[in-house]
């Protein structure tokens, strides 16, 4: 018995010595505000904290493209020793995404000091004991080592950090949708894994220059729809600014202006899908992106998001039930309705009223070029009301199906669809179905590479009602599922992040088999010939349309499209709809 008191006593002194050797001072405070770690700093820190603190624990996803797995920093009252116990458990969830653009590191070193001061301070364990924490340390892993003094021409502080692109040189807040990078698919394991109520994604910004430190990007209210948007804009978005003022911090929304003053009004920016806050909408997550201001000195960017965080949680401590009583029926409010919203402009009839806190600004001449340049004047500091359109209206829909039927040689689709938990069964035999069919109208192509992309716009469909047999290993994709808003916005081809829109689909566009007019045309007279309709339609377009009148190949190019030579593949969606 001694030698087991002995043993206890022994390990309880090592244990307790760990904790008072280990220094949670971060580089950050060290130097005044100045500095930002490195990338295996920022690991090492947060391993030391899981080594010390039983409530903390740090989990790694996959791979990047750096070759570095992503890494997840949870805080729980209990601990968290599986993943799955996330998912399971019943508490509030925040998800905190950092450095997704590793040169805005505010929100690394800002979440460092946030979960330390959490599990070192008895009266926060208290008060969050309902709430898990979830926090990604450094999301650009390629971009935090390719670090830098330069590269952000605009920014003032930290000395060194990392670069926008990643390992690939993918801007990735623009690839959630289309998931080119292994970043995005570990991070979408980590997004399923969590289910957070709220996410919180840190940025700095670029723009105009006004007297914030920080502004607020929340998802956009009428998008995310229903009670839950409404909740968004008149309870947590006020609520928020609130505490933040109660702590002297003045923010605003995030100033969407390029170019010129920011006191003639501006709109809220519109994050489609393709961004963090657009994805994580589509699985009903109230979205956040804060946006401190590059020209504001590093240690108060970092300190204000420090405080924000704290804001925005004690916001999901006090309104966890309710948030999760709409997040609950969220997807019946989609389902119910029987068109989903899938575009949207600004509302310019209706806007709220902003006391923004700006400079005077003026173009003037400038002293480089032979042209203008804006200037703002930091000794005219200002507060006047400004115009801020934050509604938006749809502009088109669609029908929500009953299902979808993907047919199976499309894995690039299928893989997005797994890594996003969207459930499918797969037909068991070779089986008809009356299915809508789309076929490509339109569409236009960006003429400048994007992302790795020619990203295509302003898609238009024609659709038409067949029955169509399928085969054994296509997918039944049903809508009734909290997936539904993710299948919408992919599957159909007119959604702005449609898969279609991301050239997945690109192989339809092109014909494979054609025909040599010399040989055709012998074909091409007996059709009209023997089809008496085809021929009056002929006939008709020739009279009606000046330019199909005057280009023979075109008018040849028509009656092979009306024949069975046509091949049907042509710029037919492989995505089915039931509708019965």
């Amino acid at each position: 018995m001694k030698n087991a008191i002995l043993l206890l006593s022994i390990f309880f002194f090592f244990a307790c010595k760990n904790e008072v050797n280990k220094d949670f001072t971060t580089l950050f405070e060290k130097s005044n505000g100045t500095e930002t770690p490195i990338y295996k700093d920022v690991i090492s820190y947060y391993k030391d904290l899981a080594e010390v603190h039983t409530s903390v624990s740090l989990f790694s996803f996959g791979q990047t493209d750096s070759g570095n797995p992503l890494h997840l920093v949870v805080y729980n009252a209990e601990g968290i020793f599986n993943v799955d116990e996330i998912k399971q458990s019943s508490k509030n969830k925040i998800l905190i995404n950092n450095g997704i653009h590793p040169g805005e590191s505010d929100g690394i070193d800002a979440s460092m000091l946030f979960i330390r001061d959490i599990v070192q301070n008895d009266s926060l364990k208290k008060k969050y004991k309902n709430t898990i924490i979830c926090i990604i340390p450094v999301y650009n892993i390629g971009g935090a080592l390719n670090r830098n003094s330069h590269t952000r021409a605009n920014q003032n502080g930290p000395l060194e950090y990392g670069f926008r692109g990643n390992a690939r040189n993918f801007d990735l807040n623009r690839d959630f949708i289309k998931q080119d990078t292994k970043n995005a698919a570990a991070f979408a394991a980590i997004f399923h894994a969590v289910n957070p109520d709220v996410f919180i994604d840190n940025h700095v910004s670029n723009g105009a220059d006004y007297q914030y430190a920080i502004t607020h990007l929340f998802t956009q209210h009428n998008k995310l729809g229903g009670n839950l948007g409404a909740f968004l804009e008149d309870e947590m978005r006020p609520s928020i600014e609130k505490s933040l003022k109660n702590k002297k911090i003045e923010i605003t929304p995030y100033v969407n202006v390029w170019g010129t003053k920011p006191d003639n009004g501006f709109s809220q920016f519109f994050d489609s899908p393709r961004y963090s806050t657009g994805y994580t909408t589509l699985f009903n997550t109230l979205g956040l992106m804060v946006e401190t201001h590059m020209l504001k000195p590093y240690k108060i960017r970092v300190e204000q998001t420090y405080e924000l965080l704290f804001s925005a949680l004690d916001f999901l401590t006090e309104k966890g039930t309710k948030i999760a009583e709409l997040r609950k029926n969220a997807l019946a409010e989609v389902l119910e309705k029987e068109y989903y919203p899938i575009a949207f402009s600004v509302d310019k009839k209706v806007a709220s009223e902003l006391q923004f806190m700006g400079y005077e600004g003026a173009m003037i001449d400038s002293k480089v070029t032979n042209g203008k340049r804006m200037f703002y004047d930091k000794q005219q500091p200002f507060t006047k009301a400004v115009k801020y359109y934050n509604n938006f209206i749809a502009t088109d829909s669609v029908k929500i199906p009953k299902a979808y039927i993907l047919e199976q040689g499309w894995h690039t689709v299928i893989d997005r669809l797994k890594a996003n938990e969207i459930e499918f069964t797969l037909l068991e035999k070779d089986t008809s179905f009356q299915v809508e069919v789309n076929h490509i109208k339109d569409f236009k192509t960006r003429t400048y590479p994007y992302e790795g992309h020619y990203l295509h716009y302003n898609s238009t469909v024609s659709s038409s009602v067949k029955q169509r047999q399928f085969k054994k290993g296509d997918l039944y994709i049903k809508t009734n599922q909290s997936g539904v808003r993710y299948l919408l916005e992919t599957l159909e081809a007119t959604a702005t992040d449609s898969f279609f829109n991301w050239n997945f689909f690109d192989t339809i566009l092109q014909q494979k088999e054609g025909y040599s007019g010399y040989v055709f045309e012998e074909v091409a007279a007996r059709l009209l010939e023997e089809n008496p309709t085809l021929k009056q339609e002929f006939d008709a377009k020739l009279a009606s349309d000046t330019y199909f009148a005057e280009n023979p190949r075109i008018q040849l190019d028509f009656i092979y499209k009306k024949s069975a030579h046509y091949e049907k593949a042509h710029l037919l969606l492989p995505i089915f709809k039931v509708n019965k």
